[in-house]
Formats: structure tokens, sequence, C-alpha cells
């Protein structure tokens, strides 16, 4: 039976994956600058005889085909590389040797988890007909983010997959579990900077100031109401305002105030008009308070969303190889992914592997210094991305 065959290899290879995992996490590099961690990447294909080719730099792609029978079908496998500037807080032996940069959102394990994959999917091509592409992306990190680079360099022609499937953790979900949901999942994400510019001086005498703290005050305020009386209420959106510069004194009004914030939503209509809706708040407010305000936004990626028919053949894999008690159901997430240019282009499914584990005390959410993973994810990860895509080829 395929999945038993599948679960066999996974277990054979789990000491391996964990090897993988390990050295990439205690290596990590941020976006753009993945040059290692490709070089390993590659010395491991190399050490299977498995061809691939360099995109956007240091991304790895490979194709492999299954000999059961002639079929052009082709599905897409894709995991991120890159890391992010968080200096790390742990005491494990893998721990990031690098100052100021670590794994903190899981792509070790997705890196380490598709390696296997290839591995296992190499020794099952008797098992399949068509062909599987493998993607190990670059810079999801950071914008303009590495899925849209590696798109126009043409990760999806020759050939093109009929399909995309990527596996992110989730250290909201148990380990042994993994988590899907149908259509639009994760946000669109963009850039918010403001230059709020007055007239400083003496703070004991604001009469002769234009104050661009209290403006900026004001504008911060005013902007919740692009959320909460402009969006449609049946439409998820965010706006945060995360970093606030005034550099002025106790006594001192500064010149100007520096400001940067996210805004994010599920729509792309309302997207852009949203952008156009904050920035003539801003604007108007300044200028009714006798300053003015400098906006950039810089755009950022799409909404992700899970195509239907994509979605159901990867969770009915996940539940064959898992049972249904293992797998659940996902809300709306207003984090992003850059997996969503993808999503843009062919049907996708992006779902989320368990990494938590109190009892062992791994709960820490991604993107913070302490986060880390119940390793026994990778007993399930690899194999279940293996398995999922034989489904597809198969449907």
């Amino acid at each position: 039976m395929l999945i038993s065959k599948i679960k066999k290899l996974t277990a054979d290879y789990f000491s391996e994956t964990i090897k993988y995992r390990e050295h990439i996490h205690a290596n990590p590099e941020l976006s753009f600058e993945e040059f290692e961690t490709s070089k390993y990447i590659q010395a491991q294909l190399n050490n299977w005889n498995i061809p691939y080719q360099i995109m956007g730099t240091t991304g790895v792609v490979v194709l492999l085909t299954g000999t059961q029978a002639t079929s052009d079908k082709v599905i897409a496998l894709r995991a991120d590389i890159d890391a992010l500037p968080i200096q790390e807080i742990s005491d494990k032996a893998y721990q990031s040797t690098v100052n100021g940069v670590m794994h903190a959102c899981g792509h070790d394990v997705h890196t380490a988890s598709l390696l296997t994959t290839i591995k296992i999917l190499n020794e099952c091509k008797n098992d399949f007909a068509g062909s599987i592409k493998f993607i190990f992306q670059p810079a999801e990190e950071k914008l303009p983010g590495g899925a849209s680079i590696l798109i126009k360099e043409g990760v999806l022609e020759n050939p093109k997959p009929l399909r995309i499937i990527g596996q992110h953790v989730m250290p909201l979900i148990e380990s042994g579990k993994v988590g899907f949901r149908k259509g639009k999942y994760m946000a669109s994400t963009d850039e918010l900077f403001f230059t709020v510019k007055g007239k400083g001086g003496h703070g004991a005498m604001p009469h002769l100031n234009i104050d661009p703290v209290l403006i900026s005050a004001q504008i911060i305020i005013a902007l919740q109401q692009v959320v909460s009386r402009v969006a449609d209420p049946k439409t998820p959106s965010v706006l945060s305002i995360g970093k606030v510069i005034a550099n002025g004194a106790t006594n001192v009004i500064p010149n100007e105030v520096k400001m940067e914030g996210t805004f994010r939503t599920l729509d792309e209509k309302w997207r852009a008009e949203a952008k156009i809706k904050i920035q003539e708040i801003a604007q108007g407010i300044a200028k009714s308070m006798g300053g003015s305000c400098d906006i950039e936004i810089k755009n950022g990626y799409p909404y992700l969303i899970n195509d239907e028919e994509t979605t159901d053949i990867t969770r009915l894999a996940a539940e064959e190889y898992l049972g249904k008690e293992n797998v659940v159901d996902l809300d709306i997430w207003m984090a992003a992914e850059d997996f969503a240019y993808y999503s843009q282009i062919i049907p996708a499914c992006f779902y989320r592997l368990g990494t938590r584990n109190e009892a062992k005390g791994i709960t820490a959410s991604v993107h913070t210094p302490n986060f880390d993973i119940d390793e026994h994810a990778l007993s399930i990860g690899p194999g279940l991305m293996a398995y999922a895509a034989i489904k597809h080829l198969s449907a």
C-alpha cells in the first residue's frame, strides 16, 4: 500500500530530516542572502544524483518525473528558505550561530521537510505518472518577495504546474495534526510610511509652534476609521501603526514625526480604495492643523486564496494519511505570505503543519526569539507532502 510505503520511508529518513533542519536552523541567512543555505540544498541533491536549476540567485528548483506511465501532469511543492532578523533566545544545541538572525518562522522546517519529500518521491517513481516540481524559494520575508521574482523568471512555466501546494508550521496546532481552509485565507499586506511635518520649538510656547506630535496622534486615531467606518464590516481589515519617532525632548517640540505601519485586508478592490483613503485622512488632518504629511505606501503581497478543488484533494490526502481526527479547520489569518503570488496565478493550497507541544514547553509564536518546534512534526510533514503530490497527479 502506498501510504505504508511512504510512512516507512519517512520514518527511515527521520533522523536525516532532523539533521537537515538543525543544520539550517543553526546557520540562518536573511532574505536574498541565502547563499550557504542554497549550497546546502544543492549538496544534498548532488549526493542523490538529482539534477536541479538555480533561480532567483539562491532559489533551487527540482523536477522529478514518475515512471508509472506517460503523463503531462505537473504538481508543484514549495518551501521557503530565508530567516528573520531576530536574536534567538535558546539553549538548544542547534541554536542560531549567527548574531541577530534566526529561523523564527519555521522555514528551516519547510526546507528540511521538502528535501526529504524529494528523497521519498525519488524512491517512489514507479508509483506515479507525471512530474513534481519542487521549489526552494528565497526571500519570503522581505518585499518584493522571492515568489514574485521566481514567477518572473518562469518558475511556473516549462513545465507549467496544474496546482501548487505549500506547507507552513503552525504553533497554535498540536504536533501530529494539520490544518486547512478553503477560499480566502491570508491577508494582503502594504507598508505605510508617514512623515508628519510641522514647526518645532520650545514646549513651553506651543502657540508659536505647529506641533507634529499632536498632528501625528490625531492621524493615528483618525486612521482607525478606515477599518471601523469605511470598510465593509464583512471584509476583514487591519490597520496598525507600529513605529512612531518624534525625537523631541521633555521641553522640545520637534519639526517632524516619522511613523510606520501596515494595512492588511482580503479584498483587492477595497485594498486599493483604502490606500487612497489613508492618504486623504492623513494629509487632510495635517493640513487642517497647519502642517503637512508626506506618505509612501509600499505595495506588498496580495491576499492568499486556497483553491477549493486543490484544497479538497490535499485535505483528503491528509485525512487518509493521518486520519480525520488529525485534520482540523483553520480560521482566516491576517498575517501575509508571498505564497499568495502563486495562488493568484494557479490553483493553490497552503496548509498548516502543527508544531505545538505544551508538555515540552513548545508554545512560542512565530517571529519571536524563543520560537521552536516539536520535531515530531518532521515525522509527518515530508510523507504527507509526498502522498499529497501523488494524490494530485492521480486526480
